[in-house]
C-alpha cells in the first residue's frame, strides 16, 4: 500500500469526527485524524464477516473508540431508531465518510453541526455511481481523480468542497489508478478537509449539471457481459475497466486446439484481465480460440490471447479465469501443467509458517494447504493488505495478479518462494544430447538449437559434426541453424522484449536472475571445463580457471550493474518566463546478436551476453561453428537459473548462413563480433546496408611486446613466453611480435629457447599439460604454411614450426628471429604458438615506437623496463586498446577490453561495454 503523508497545514479547531465506513482505506484515514489531532468519537461500520472484523473496526478497538456494527441503517426506507440513538450518543461535529457501502439516512447526514463529508473517486459530476473507477476506464478518460463532497442523499450531487486530477494513461487499471493515485491521495484529501472545515475555510460549491453522468452500478452479472461487436478500443477499455473485480465475462462453446465441440452443448464462463494493445511488429502464432461475435478467431500465443476486433485493432489478454479457476492465458489449452513441488529450506519453512499466520490474520479461520484466499471471504482490499503484509515480512514484491492466480494457501507460499529464489517457476529440461564419460566424470550437453527457451531442431536438417582436437574422433553431431531458424530466434527474442517477462520484471530482479546463473555454472565448472577441454583443446586446468573462472567472474560483475544504470539531469537555458529541465534515459537496445571465435568459446559469450543482458536486451547469439559445445551447456543452464523463453537464443551453424542471416535480419538492433578483420569488414557492411545496425567489433591483432636492456630479464621471458604461447597462441591479444633491445636480444633467445623446450605437450584433460592441441586442423595447417613463409623470407627458425608427431591438432611452440620489418612474419597475426623475434636500439625510442605502431591493427602491446619515464611514453604514444607495463594477458571483468583501427571498436567487460548495449535517450520538460 502506498504511504500516506500527513498534510501539512495542521487544524486551528480540533473536531469530534464520526467515521462512517470501512476497508483498510477508512483505517488509514482514521490515523490521520487522530495524527493531526481530531477526536474520533465513534465508528459506525459493517458486520462482521464470519470471524473476520473489518480493519476500521479493529483499529478503533485498538485505539478505545467506540464500535457500531450494523447490517443496515434502514428498514423500508426508514431509520431504525435506535441505530439512530447509537448515533446520537457520539455527540459528532461531522461525520466522514471514507468508503462506505451501506446508505446512511439523511438523520444522520444532516444532524452534525458541520453535517457529513464523503470520499468520491471520480471528477463529480462526471461517473456518479457506485463503480465510478470503472466508468472512467470504460468511457477511456485520459483524466482520472477523486472528490470530497458534503454529503447529500445518495445521488452523488453534494456541494464540492475538495477536488484533485491525475492524468490516465491507455495501460491503466482499477487498481493502477487505486494504488498510484485514489487511494493515497484520497486518504490525505479527506484528512485535509477535516482540516478546511475545522479552520472555517472550507468551499461549498454547487455541482453543475453540465457534463454530468449516472453510471450504472457493475453489480449484476449481466453488466459485465462483453460485447465483441464494439471496436478494439472499446473492447480494451471495458476488460481493463473491469479488471480487478468482477472481470470482463464472456460465454464460450467448449474446444480443444482442434476446435469448436459441436455435439457439446454446454459452455465455459471466461473472464478477462490484463488487457493491453497489441503494437508489436511480428504476427503471433498458436492455437485458434473462438469468441462469439468476433470475425476472426483469438490466438492463444507465448505471451497470452490475442484478439483481432472487428475494426481490426488487437489487444493482447494476459490472464483468464476459466469457470471460476484463474490461469496465465497462453494454457487455455494446456489442463495438465505439472505442479511445482519446492523442496524447502529450514528458512523457507520458517516463512511459510508465518504466511500462514498472515492468512489468518486476515481471514480469521484456521489455514490449511488447501485454503482458498477468496472462498474464505477476502476481497480486493485484503488483496492489497496481503501484498503489502508479504512485502513487509521479507521484502518479496508480489502484485495483485500473484494472488488471483494462487489462490490456495499452498499455491500462495509457492509462488512467493520461487519469487524470492529469483525465478516464477521451474521446468524439467528437455533436449536431445550427449552423455559422455570423460575426466573422470559425466558430462551430458544438448545437440539442439536452443529457440525461445527449449531445444529443437534445425528446419533443414543440416548438421555440424564436431572433432575432438586432441585425438581426431568425433565427438557428435550438432544442429546447424538456417536462415528461417534465425528469423524465429529473432522473433522470439523481439517478443521477450517488447511483451514478455524480461520486459516486467525490475533491473535488480535482472540482477538477481544473472547472479542465479553465475551460481549454476560455478556449480558446474568442472563439467563446462571438461567440454571446453574436448571440443576446442584447452588445457583443462587453464580451462577451469580462464575459460570458464572468468566467464563466472564476468556474469557476476555485470549481475551488479543492473540496477546501477542510470541517467543524468542536464542544466540547459530556461524558456523564460517558465523553465525546463532536461535529463537522459539510459535505454536496453532490443535484439542484439552476438557471433563468437573458437579460441575461448565460453568466455567470448559471457564478456558480451553478460553486458548485453544486464542493460535489458535480449540476444540471440552464434558460437563458433566448430565448437559451440559450451554455448549449448551455458543454455542448459539458462533455463534452470529461470531466465524467461526467448531472452537467450543459441544457435550453432555457419558463418555464411547462420551468421549472415543475424547480420542481415532487420528487427536485430546490435551486433557484436568477435573474429578475424576480414569477416568484420563483411559483417558492418551488411548491418550498415541492412537497417544501420549497431556495430562493436573486436578483430585481428598483431600486437607489438617491447622489451627494454634494463627490463627484469627473467619476468620478461617469462611473460614474453606466455604473451605468445597462452592459450597455445590462440589468443587474441597474443603478442604478434617482440621487440627485443639488440643488447640482450641473444641472452633472451638463449632463455626463451630453454624454457620452450620444457613445455609438456600433451592430452588438455591431463593435469600436467600446459599446451593442448590446436582447436581445428585447418587452423593447424595454417600454422604450417605460415612457419613455411617465414622460412622462405629469411626469418631463421630456432625452435619448433612443425607438428607433433602424434594424433591431434599439435603444433610445436615456435621461435622465429631476425625478422625484418618488411617480412610476411612481421605483418601478419599467426593466431598461433609462434614467437616472432626483431631487434631494436634503445637509443632511438621514437624509431621502435614509430615500428611498433606500423600496422593496421591497434588491439594490445606491452612493455617491459623499469625505467617509469620511458614505460609511461610508450603508453601514451603506442596506438592500441590496451597497453601492459612489467605485464601481459593480465585482463579483470572491470577492466574496458577493445582496439584501434582494423582491430575494431567499442569494448567488452567494464562499465564501458554496458554503453554498447544501451541507446541513450534525452527528455526536456518545460513548466
Amino acid at each position: 500500500m502506498p504511504p500516506v503523508a500527513v498534510p501539512d497545514e495542521a487544524p486551528k479547531k480540533k473536531l469530534r469526527v464520526a467515521i462512517i465506513g470501512q476497508s483498510t482505506f477508512g483505517a488509514e484515514v482514521f490515523k490521520l485524524l487522530q495524527r493531526d489531532g481530531h477526536e474520533v468519537v465513534g465508528v459506525f461500520t459493517v458486520l462482521d464477516k464470519g470471524n473476520r472484523e473489518d480493519p476500521l473496526a479493529t483499529i478503533a478497538a485498538q485505539n478505545g473508540k467506540p464500535v457500531f456494527k450494523y447490517k443496515t441503517w434502514r428498514i423500508k426506507g426508514k431509520v431504525i431508531p435506535e441505530v439512530l440513538e447509537d448515533y446520537k450518543s457520539v455527540n459528532a461535529d461531522i461525520n466522514v465518510l471514507p468508503f462506505c457501502t451501506q446508505f446512511i439516512p439523511m438523520e444522520v447526514i444532516l444532524y452534525p453541526k458541520y453535517q457529513s463529508i464523503c470520499y468520491h473517486p471520480s471528477i463529480l459530476p462526471r461517473h456518479r455511481g457506485a463503480s465510478s473507477i470503472n466508468w472512467t476506464l470504460i468511457e477511456g478518460d485520459t483524466t482520472c481523480g477523486l472528490t470530497i463532497f458534503w454529503a447529500d442523499d445518495g445521488l452523488d450531487t453534494g456541494p464540492i468542497l475538495l477536488q484533485r486530477s491525475f492524468p490516465c494513461t491507455i495501460d491503466d487499471t482499477v487498481d493502477s489508478l487505486y494504488n498510484k493515485y485514489l487511494y493515497p491521495e484520497g486518504i490525505k484529501s479527506l484528512a485535509e478537509s477535516v482540516n478546511l472545515v475545522a479552520n472555517g475555510t472550507a468551499p461549498r460549491i454547487a455541482q453543475t449539471e453540465e457534463g454530468a453522468t449516472y453510471d450504472p452500478a457493475l453489480f449484476k452479472a449481466e453488466t459485465h457481459q462483453i460485447d465483441w461487436s464494439k471496436g478494439g478500443m472499446a473492447l480494451h477499455n471495458f476488460i481493463r475497466g473491469l479488471d480487478s473485480s468482477p472481470g470482463a465475462t464472456t460465454f464460450i462453446k467448449p474446444q480443444t486446439k482442434d476446435g469448436v465441440d459441436e455435439n457439446n452443448d454446454s459452455t465455459i464462463e471466461v473472464k478477462f484481465f490484463g488487457s493491453s494493445l497489441w503494437e508489436a511488429e511480428y504476427e503471433a502464432e498458436g492455437d485458434k480460440l473462438i469468441l462469439p461475435g468476433l470475425n476472426k478467431p483469438a490466438v492463444i500465443h507465448e505471451a497470452g490471447l490475442l484478439i483481432t476486433a472487428n475494426d481490426g485493432v488487437r489487444l493482447n489478454i494476459q490472464r483468464l479465469k476459466v469457470n471460476g479457476k484463474m490461469i496465465n492465458a497462453q494454457n487455455f489449452f494446456k489442463t495438465n501443467e505439472n505442479k511445482v513441488c519446492l523442496d524447502l529450506s529450514a528458512e523457507e519453512k520458517r516463512f511459510v509458517e508465518s504466511v500462514r499466520d498472515v492468512w489468518k490474520a486476515i481471514l480469521r479461520v484456521d489455514i490449511e494447504s488447501d485454503t482458498d484466499f477468496f472462498s474464505s471471504g477476502a476481497g480486493s482490499m485484503d488483496v492489497v493488505r496481503l501484498v503489502e503484509e508479504i512485502k513487509d515480512l521479507a521484502n518479496i514484491e508480489l502484485q495483485n495478479e500473484d494472488i488471483y492466480m494462487n489462490t490456495t494457501f499452498e499455491e500462495f507460499y509457492t509462488i512467493a518462494i520461487l519469487k524470492a529464489r529469483g525465478a516464477v517457476g521451474t521446468k524439467e529440461v528437455v533436449y536431445e544430447g550427449v552423455e559422455l564419460e570423460v575426466n573422470k566424470m559425466k558430462v551430458k550437453f544438448p545437440t539442439q538449437l536452443f529457440i525461445n527457451g527449449e531445444f529443437i531442431n534445425s528446419d533443414s536438417g543440416k548438421t555440424l559434426t564436431l572433432i575432438n582436437p586432441t585425438d581426431e574422433s568425433v565427438i557428435c553431431k550438432v544442429q546447424s541453424a538456417s536462415k528461417s531458424d534465425v528469423d524465429r530466434a529473432v522473433k522470439a527474442a523481439q517478443k521477450a522484449f517488447e511483451v514478455g517477462e524480461w520486459s516486467k520484471i525490475s533491473a535488480r530482479e535482472r540482477g538477481n536472475l544473472l547472479f542465479k546463473l553465475a551460481d549454476l555454472m560455478e556449480q558446474h565448472k568442472e563439467e563446462l571445463a571438461t567440454i571446453e577441454s574436448i571440443d576446442s583443446g584447452a588445457v583443462y586446468t587453464l580451462a577451469l580457471k580462464t575459460h570458464v573462472g572468468m566467464s563466472i567472474e564476468t556474469w557476476r560483475y555485470f549481475a551488479g550493474w543492473c540496477d546501477k544504470i542510470q541517467g543524468a539531469t542536464i542544466p540547459i537555458n530556461h524558456a523564460r518566463p517558465n523553465r525546463n529541465l532536461t535529463l537522459t534515459k539510459k535505454e536496453p537496445i532490443g535484439v542484439c546478436a552476438l557471433i563468437t571465435p573458437w579460441n575461448y568459446p565460453l568466455m567470448m559469450l559471457s564478456w558480451k551476453m553478460a553486458a548485453c543482458l544486464a542493460a535489458g536486451n535480449t540476444v540471440v547469439m552464434k558460437p563458433a561453428a566448430v565448437c559451440p559445445l559450451t554455448a549449448l551447456k551455458f543454455s542448459e543452464l539458462c533455463v534452470r537459473a529461470g531466465i524467461p523463453p526467448g531472452v537467450i537464443n543459441i544457435l550453432p551453424g555457419s558463418g555464411t548462413v547462420c551468421g549472415q542471416a543475424l547480420a542481415d535480419h532487420p528487427l536485430v538492433r546490435k551486433l557484436g563480433f568477435t573474429g578475424s578483420t576480414e569477416i568484420g569488414q563483411t559483417i558492418m557492411k551488411s548491418c550498415a546496408v541492412s537497417n544501420m545496425k549497431k556495430v562493436s567489433l573486436e578483430l585481428g591483432g598483431k600486437s607489438p611486446l617491447v622489451i627494454f636492456e634494463d627490463c627484469d630479464l627473467e619476468k620478461a621471458v617469462r611473460n614474453g613466453m606466455a604473451s605468445v604461447f597462452f592459450n597455445k597462441g590462440e589468443n587474441c591479444i597474443a603478442a604478434g611480435r617482440l621487440f627485443v633491445e639488440e643488447r640482450i636480444h641473444d641472452e633472451f633467445i638463449r632463455r626463451v629457447v630453454e624454457e620452450t623446450k620444457k613445455i609438456t605437450i600433451g592430452d588438455p584433460l591431463h593435469r600436467g599439460t600446459a599446451h593442448g592441441p590446436q582447436n581445428h586442423k585447418a587452423h593447424m595447417d595454417k600454422l604450417l604454411e605460415f612457419c613455411e613463409r617465414g622460412i622462405k623470407e629469411g626469418a631463421r627458425l630456432v625452435f619448433g614450426g612443425k607438428r607433433v608427431d602424434r594424433p591431434g591438432f599439435f603444433f610445436q611452440p615456435t621461435i622465429f628471429t631476425d625478422v625484418t620489418d618488411e617480412m610476411f612474419l612481421a605483418k601478419e597475426e599467426s593466431f598461433g604458438p609462434i614467437m616472432i623475434i626483431s631487434k631494436f636500439s634503445s637509443k632511438n625510442l621514437d624509431e621502435v615506437i614509430r615500428r611498433a605502431n606500423n600496422t593496421e591493427y591497434g588491439l594490445a602491446s606491452g612493455v617491459f623496463t623499469r625505467d617509469i619515464t620511458r614505460a609511461l611514453q610508450f603508453a601514451e604514444r603506442i596506438d592500441a586498446g590496451t597497453v601492459f607495463v612489467n605485464t601481459y594477458n593480465k585482463t579483470d571483468v572491470a577492466a574496458p577490453f577493445g582496439g584501434f583501427k582494423q582491430s575494431g571498436f567499442g569494448k567488452d567487460l567494464g562499465q564501458e561495454a554496458l554503453n554498447e548495449y544501451l541507446k541513450t535517450k534525452c527528455v526536456t520538460i518545460e513548466y
